[in-house]
């Protein structure tokens, strides 16, 4: 299982970025996958999270901004993030795992074994 994040960078507060999890060795649709994000000096906090069925699970700051999907023709999960603060400024992760998982656990991070590098989110 690899997972390679991209999409990061810098952008004003209120805007939108668009970060992507290319996936290889399985495929999304028989995972749970989720957004997990570390600030500076900060624990990881699971930002939201998508189950094999497509079910969407998300963190109280991220619930009417941020939107998790994946393609399964190209393989790839997203997350559509808007109305930036610069409280989400972080690293951002993507990390899978096989199901099941319960839905009260998908936010934590410790439950997934596979991660990308990370990808750089600042909002400034």
């Amino acid at each position: 299982v690899q997972l390679v994040e991209s999409g990061g960078g810098l952008v004003q507060p209120g805007g939108s970025l668009r970060l992507s999890c290319a996936g290889s060795g399985f495929t999304f649709r028989t995972y749970n996958v989720a957004w997990v994000r570390q600030a500076p000096g900060k624990e990881r906090e699971g930002v939201a999270a998508i189950e094999d069925d497509g079910s969407t699970t998300y963190a109280d700051s991220a619930k009417g901004r941020f939107t998790i999907s994946r393609d399964s023709t190209k393989n790839t999960l997203y997350l559509q993030m808007g109305s930036l603060k610069p409280e989400d400024t972080a690293m951002y992760y993507c990390a899978a795992d096989e199901p099941p998982i319960p839905q009260s656990y998908l936010l934590y991070e410790h439950i997934y074994r596979f991660w990308g590098q990370g990808t750089q989110v600042t909002v400034s």
